[in-house]
């Protein structure tokens, strides 16, 4: 009986032994726990942050904007009298030369008022031979005294007032015939039709083409000149310095995605769009072969001497924009956060040149956190690669 009451008493001992140790592994997990929280929670209290230094601008600026290409010459042909169109001979990307006839109208009113026209001049030129006649003969007479002085002045005015009457019957005749020349419609100069509005057996009008769903007139043709091409491009107020004589631009286009053309500066309109703040401005460049085609939108890449080169220039998304003004977040040699108000001059998309407030050895914050305040302490690390996208150079120590 002794021995089983040791062995019980051994064995509950042990038991009470394990439970102990047990008991004891869970409080100093749950302390070592604990802790490891708090020194999670004290780190994350600190954010880290990725530092960059200012670079100095670069010596040249490089600007690439969306442009249009139009025709050395364009003209819409508009019909200058009232018919029907009696046939047309050019179509679309036909090649015109100067005087080429494009259609004829067939205008029998016109035809009409011309007959009439001439008629009428006939019939002026009778009463005109008529009155000269009778005006020598009063004025012979005159001479001997055989009638009155004042009967020779009726008779010499009665013939001005026929050749007057006769002359105005020339000039309406003229009009007519010129009318008459319109109902051919002829190319203005060497070029190619880039629009025809026009089928046989339309109606047009004098001084327009088709009347379209607003009531107004279409052109019957446009004409247009491209053995040399203008390039309209809209530049910001802000680089319209680049704007000088000798300034080339190099033009890619979608339909020649491998291909680049060069085109020189001609003017600008030296005066800016109060909606948009740019200045247009006007290229030239050759097109020999036609390969380019009015209305072609143009990618166009301008480049130039930085005016600016002297300042710094810093990552756009590291501005702050607060109630102070524009700031940029910088970091202490203790790691700590101050914000210095800059002015900034030039801004594009990935930089901003910055005018004054920095200095180049400043550590700037780059994207810094929106709750990040004066003093704050930080943790300056190192992206990893291929997640630093800015194109900045990082500056700082690994976490």
């Amino acid at each position: 009986m002794a021995s089983m009451s040791r062995n019980r008493k051994l064995l509950l001992g042990l038991i009470a032994l394990v439970l102990g140790l047990y008991i004891a592994s869970l409080l100093i997990g749950r302390i070592a726990h604990m802790a490891h929280l708090h020194n999670v929670a004290e780190e994350s209290a600190v954010p880290n942050v990725a530092v960059i230094l200012p670079h100095k601008a670069d010596s040249k600026v490089s600007l690439t904007l969306p442009g249009t290409i139009d025709a050395w010459y364009q003209a819409p042909i508009y019909a200058q009298v009232s018919g029907y169109v009696k046939m047309w001979y050019k179509d679309y990307g036909a090649v015109v030369h100067q005087g080429d006839v494009l259609a004829e109208i067939n205008a029998p009113a016109l035809d009409a008022q011309y007959a009439q026209a001439r008629a009428d001049l006939d019939a002026q030129q009778a009463r005109y031979n008529l009155a000269s006649v009778t005006a020598n003969r009063w004025r012979a007479m005159g001479k001997s005294q055989a009638v009155s002085g004042q009967s020779v002045s009726v008779a010499t005015a009665d013939e001005k007032a026929a050749l007057a009457t006769l002359e105005a019957a020339q000039r309406n005749l003229d009009h007519f015939a010129a009318l008459e020349k319109f109902k051919q419609i002829v190319a203005p100069f060497d070029g190619v039709v880039t629009e025809r509005s026009i089928n046989v057996g339309d109606y047009v009008n004098s001084g327009g083409g088709q009347l379209n769903a607003t009531g107004g007139a279409s052109e019957l043709f446009t004409v247009a000149d491209t053995h040399r091409l203008r390039l309209f491009v809209s530049v910001p107020e802000i680089f319209s310095y680049m704007l000088t004589d000798g300034l080339t631009a190099h033009i890619h286009v979608p339909q020649y995605p491998g291909r680049t053309f060069e085109a020189k500066f001609l003017t600008a309109s030296l005066g800016y769009d109060p909606n948009t703040r740019t200045a247009v401005s006007e290229f030239t460049l050759e097109n020999s072969d036609h390969a380019l085609w009015p209305g072609t939108f143009a990618s166009v890449e301008l480049k130039a001497n930085n005016n600016a080169a002297h300042l710094l220039k810093i990552p756009t998304g590291s501005l702050v924009f607060q109630e102070k003004g524009m700031q940029v977040a910088t970091v202490d040699a203790k790691s700590h956060v101050h914000f210095k108000n800059i002015r900034v001059g030039k801004m594009a998309d990935s930089s901003t040149e910055v005018q004054a407030g920095l200095n180049a050895d400043d550590r700037i914050i780059n994207n810094p956190p929106a709750d990040l305040l004066e003093g704050d302490p930080v943790h300056i690390v190192t992206p990893a690669r291929g997640y630093n996208q800015s194109g900045w150079e990082e500056s700082g120590d690994d976490d």
